[in-house]
């Protein structure tokens, strides 16, 4: 079938509407709908309330009222066709005289599949897979990757000199990078539901982990604070376990085994903010989805390297990854990037999607 221009234009909102509520609708993913009136126009739009609050069409559908009727309803995900903590979105769908209904990433899960199946039987007009690989690299990253791995999706931040230094032989390093930079990395936090350090970090920065406004206040919804504390070294005194958030200490032996703890409390998106050791361990386990690097204008010649030892003795061997974006941050530069390689054969488990 063929996408109108107005259809893509709405799957592009729809998909920053996904984005806007990351770290706050897991184990849910983060969907966004817009619905378009029969002539085209937007009338209504919505995305995933937290857990037991209505889906993204449900939120959008209300909002378009009566003008939804005859028109077209927008998704990221596949609608879904099962009852959990709220009604079935297909259900919703109908009940509204939805006509056609335009779908980024089809469901691809046992218990929820079935929507487009239960809207073409009732004589809507559905297409699956519009724009999905976009969906499927944004809001629903995460999710996804839960999904098809059984694992939190890991984001690993870090900033650094131009010279790959993330401190100074003295140990110092703050800052390297500015405060549009600082300010960049609580809006990310802001978007997962676990932030882990290893105690090394706990110990020498003695970091809150908490997600601040552009005030230094600290926000009311904050992600889970993880420490990864083999040796039980953690004191009592420190920023990390007052009452601000909610902390985990984790005795993981392995990265592996610490995303599963975290699967199991619900976390599907995780920033990885400790030091080298820890970032070399997930890397060398192929267990990084997307890497954030803040590089600032310095040079110090000397001190601590932005990731530690991967096991990597020829070029041929490097770790490789894809530039996502480049963003000017004030005076430093924040690049996303995905790794290519070393990520636990991901083409290959998903079919190549």
């Amino acid at each position: 079938m063929i996408v109108s221009e107005a259809e893509r234009a709405g799957m592009a909102r729809a998909r920053q509407l996904g984005e806007s509520v990351l770290g706050t609708t897991s184990p849910n993913p983060a969907v966004g709908a817009v619905i378009l009136a029969a002539d085209g126009t937007p009338v209504g739009e919505g995305a995933t309330a937290p857990p037991g609050g209505p889906h993204a069409e449900v939120t959008a559908l209300a909002q378009a009222g009566d003008r939804a009727r005859g028109g077209t309803a927008v998704v990221t995900l596949e609608p879904c066709a099962h009852t959990g903590r709220t009604g079935p979105c297909a259900d919703a769908l109908l009940a509204a005289g939805v006509a056609r209904v335009v779908v980024a990433v089809p469901e691809p899960t046992r218990l929820a599949v079935g929507g487009a199946d239960r809207l073409r039987a009732a004589g809507v007009a559905v297409v699956l897979g519009v724009e999905q690989a976009e969906a499927e690299a944004g809001a629903l990253a995460a999710w996804l990757t839960g999904v098809r791995e059984h694992r939190p999706f890991v984001v690993w931040k870090a900033g650094a000199t131009l010279d790959g230094r993330v401190a100074a032989a003295d140990g110092t390093s703050r800052w390297i990078t500015g405060e549009q930079a600082r300010a960049a990395v609580h809006r990310l936090r802001a978007t997962c539901d676990a932030v882990v350090v290893g105690s090394g970090t706990a110990l020498t920065d003695d970091p809150q982990l908490t997600v601040r406004d552009a005030d230094g206040r600290n926000v009311e919804r904050q992600p889970l604070r993880v420490v990864v504390d083999r040796g039980g070294r953690l004191p009592a005194t420190a920023r990390v376990l007052d009452d601000a958030a909610p902390t985990f200490v984790s005795r993981a032996e392995t990265p592996a085994a610490l995303l599963a703890e975290l699967f199991d409390r619900d976390v599907r998106r995780v920033l990885l903010e400790g030091g080298p050791t820890l970032a070399a361990s997930f890397l060398r386990a192929g267990l990084v989805d997307e890497a954030v690097i803040h590089l600032a204008p310095k040079f110090l010649g000397s001190g601590p390297s932005l990731v530690g030892d991967l096991g990597i003795s020829t070029i041929t061997g490097a770790l490789s990854l894809s530039i996502v974006d480049v963003t000017p941050l004030g005076g430093d530069v924040r690049i996303r990037l995905r790794p290519t390689r070393h990520t636990g054969d991901r083409q290959h488990a998903h079919g190549g999607s």
